[in-house]
């Protein structure tokens, strides 16, 4: 096993850095985006202020992330449990003006190897791709 992490490119989204803090430091604000998840491969979500618990299709088990750290308007880290792999992600905000804040995705997980290889690519293009999803939220009415 070999700990990798990944990076997302910086995005930028139209909202203050409270409201993006606000809206990922307290997971049950989800709840507002319920309806735009894939129910499709999301399915029996349970929402808790710093847990959500899941089944992803394909994997037939629940997932649970668990807010395990978090500063104010600076960032927020979520531990993965109950996953194929271990490891963590977090959410790095930075204030560039009343209402832009710059964002950045940091995914951090145990690989074997092999798997780096494979898959290393993919998880690449995944965070960048949830980076600009979370860069269209829009957070000032999620909070």
């Amino acid at each position: 096993m070999a700990e990798v992490k990944y990076e997302s490119k910086i995005v930028s989204n139209p909202s203050s850095v409270e409201a993006v803090y606000g809206a990922c430091s307290n997971l049950q604000n989800l709840e507002r985006l319920r309806e735009v998840m894939p129910k499709d491969r999301i399915q029996e979500l349970e929402l808790q202020e710093d847990a959500i618990r899941f089944k992803v299709d394909g994997l037939g088990q629940k997932i649970s992330i668990r807010i395990i750290a978090k500063e104010e308007n600076d960032y927020v880290k979520y531990g993965i449990e109950d996953a194929p792999v271990d490891g963590n992600f977090w959410i790095q905000f930075k204030s560039v003006g009343a209402h832009e804040t710059r964002i950045r995705l940091t995914v951090k997980v145990d690989l074997p190897l092999m798997f780096k290889a494979l898959i290393g690519s993919k998880l690449q293009d995944a965070i960048d791709q949830a980076a600009d999803m979370i860069s269209k939220l829009p957070f000032e009415e999620i909070k």
